[in-house]
């Protein structure tokens, strides 16, 4: 499974205070962007009058899902989220890149481009 054992806890767990999700400060990289879906994806719902019923019936999504999400009691995966931005016609992913407070750790091996990568 991708994440392996990290997705077996729920992103609200991971927060340092899980009773003020989706509010509380986040470590965990992952864990900040299922937050940052579920603060959009709130504000949608509110901004324009949405019931989760009616949400899962015009995106395809399930309620309990959605409702899951919000409460940050689930890794949503990328269809998921898809299928939310599609129908409600919002960004829900954060464009931001939800950087790791380890400023100095590159996100991935450098090299040198023009040599080509060997496995």
């Amino acid at each position: 499974m991708v994440g392996g054992l990290a997705r077996k806890t729920a992103p609200r767990d991971l927060a340092r205070d899980p009773e003020s999700w989706p509010d509380s400060a986040v470590d965990d990289v992952a864990a900040r962007v299922v937050q940052a879906i579920a603060r959009e994806l709130a504000l949608a719902l509110e901004r324009e009058k949405r019931s989760l019923r009616k949400v899962s019936t015009g995106s395809g999504v399930n309620r309990q899902a959605i409702a899951d999400l919000l409460a940050g009691r689930c890794w949503p995966d990328v269809v998921t989220v898809a299928r939310l931005e599609d129908f409600l016609a919002v960004p829900l992913y954060p464009r931001d890149g939800m950087r790791s407070t380890q400023q100095n750790r590159p996100s991935r091996p450098q090299g040198n481009l023009s040599q080509g990568t060997t496995k």
